[in-house]
């Protein structure tokens, strides 16, 4: 895709840098944004053209005069796991979520821009994770108004539907994603929970099969769980990216309902850290507070050609490839600053 000029909002978290490394492996013309300067630093140390945008202040957006883009991606967002107790402001979901997109669209409608692909998340569906049925995109939306992910999910359901506005007022192409939990060698180590820092149960699983260590499977260990690779949805961007006719909302995900037995035993035969046999105890008495969802896919395979390659097992073992590369510790290095600012 030479000579086609892709801007990325949110350039600088887990999806943007893996997204960009792989636009510019397929040779497009990149331009990097974001407001971590982190992301800036490393952006500019790898010669990316990177510009700093606070996408809720409409007046940066100036920064971009004089350039023109093909295709917009946004990833830029406030979500949960990145919200401390102390920084918990309900309206930070409204003016980032909400307002920063329909900055970001009012930019691409006075640029000309013909296309802007969206990443949303899969948590407006969760009234609708019954009897372990695939969600379709035509099942609607069902938000849980209680919880932490509730300002969340009703202020990117707005930006949702802002986007699809977009499109059917000025006929500019929008592209949704909606994404469950995106798995990969990044900021898979500690995440906030209700506002608390605590560190994941992917990465406790880990840890303990390399130190040889009982993995403790709580609750109902059957609950299945529709989880994607980076990789996976990386390629849904470039299929998405060079299709001229898909449009509207996709579910990117794996279509498959992992269990935490099978998460937690294929994680025992990858990470073990000698050659006994790994230890997986059940304690269903403990709650996991865990839901089950999993998603039809059939749309994305047929407009965009698209379907996963990675199996959880594949996806472990790519996993320890990035890991060992050092690529992308920069992901990491960034969790940890953002984790010890906020406390």
């Amino acid at each position: 895709m030479k000579n086609t000029n892709v801007l990325i909002f949110g350039a600088a978290g887990f999806i943007g840098t893996y997204l960009i490394e792989a636009l510019i492996n397929e040779g497009f013309n990149i331009t990097a944004s974001d407001i971590n300067q982190i992301g800036e630093t490393y952006y500019k140390e790898r010669n990316i053209p990177f510009i700093n945008v606070d996408i809720t202040n409409k007046d940066d957006f100036n920064k971009f005069e004089g350039t023109n883009f093909d295709v917009v991606i946004h990833l830029a967002a406030t979500q949960p796991a990145n919200v401390s107790f102390k920084n918990y402001d309900p309206s930070n979901y409204i003016q980032v979520n909400v307002i920063g997109t329909l900055n970001i669209l009012d930019f691409c409608k006075n640029n000309q821009v013909k296309k802007i692909i969206y990443a949303s998340s899969h948590r407006n569906t969760q009234g609708l994770w019954v009897n372990n049925k695939p969600v379709n995109e035509l099942d609607g939306r069902s938000i849980k108004y209680t919880g932490e992910y509730a300002m969340f999910s009703i202020s990117e359901s707005a930006a949702q539907d802002c986007v699809l506005h977009y499109q059917a007022k000025f006929g500019l192409t929008g592209i949704i994603f909606r994404l469950p939990p995106v798995y990969g060698y990044g900021p898979h180590t500690e995440i906030f929970l209700n506002g608390k820092p605590i560190k994941t149960g992917f990465r406790i699983f880990i840890d303990n099969a390399i130190a040889c260590k009982p993995l403790e499977v709580w609750g109902d260990s059957s609950i299945g769980r529709d989880i994607i690779y980076i990789k996976d949805v990386i390629a849904a961007f470039l299929k998405a990216i060079k299709n001229e006719s898909a449009s509207g909302l996709y579910n990117i995900t794996s279509g498959y309902a992992l269990s935490l037995k099978e998460e937690a035993e294929t994680i025992a035969e990858v990470f073990w850290g000698n050659d006994s046999n790994p230890e997986i105890i059940e304690k269903p008495e403990i709650p996991n507070n865990i839901e089950g969802f999993v998603y039809d896919i059939s749309k994305a395979k047929k407009d965009l050609d698209w379907a996963p390659e990675f199996n959880f097992k594949e996806m472990l073992l790519d996993y320890i490839r990035e890991q060992n590369d050092n690529k992308f510790d920069y992901l990491i290095k960034k969790r940890s600053q953002q984790f010890k600012d906020d406390n």
